[in-house]
């Protein structure tokens, strides 16, 4: 089992692995700007975390405002949805849980909240947890 420190550290390295790659091409993208692949980056405003029914940000996109989700708390997608990719613009690590409990048994991940933009998630999302910065 991870602690919440550990989660927190992982995520600051990834943001400061991204922010040197892709962040800053994200984060000075308008929301409907091509990423470099080619891909369409999804329309996410900023504050938001944004999920996305299929990859490349296409399908029923959910948006969630960190002004109303709890912070350290599971939110599960609602019942038979899920999602395959996601933008963060929270501003705070976000972890995506494959279990829609947010059970660390299965996959996770978590995504830096300076602008990024993630056009296939490894696996299908069904829950996520904002966390303090």
């Amino acid at each position: 089992m991870y602690t919440k420190k550990a989660v927190l550290a992982v995520a600051a390295a990834l943001a400061a692995l991204l922010s040197a790659v892709a962040a800053p091409a994200a984060a000075a993208a308008p929301a409907a700007a091509a990423a470099p692949s080619g891909t369409v980056l999804g329309p996410c405003g900023p504050g938001r975390l944004c999920l996305w029914a299929k990859p490349d940000f296409k399908g029923r996109a959910q948006t969630h405002e960190l002004a109303t989700t709890d912070i350290d708390s599971c939110v599960a997608l609602p019942p038979g949805t899920s999602a395959q990719s996601l933008a963060n613009r929270t501003g705070r690590p976000v972890t995506t849980y494959q279990s829609a409990e947010c059970a660390e048994a299965g996959e996770f991940e978590t995504y830096p909240g300076r602008g990024t933009w993630v056009p296939q998630t490894p696996y299908e999302v069904r829950a996520f947890k904002l966390w303090e910065r």
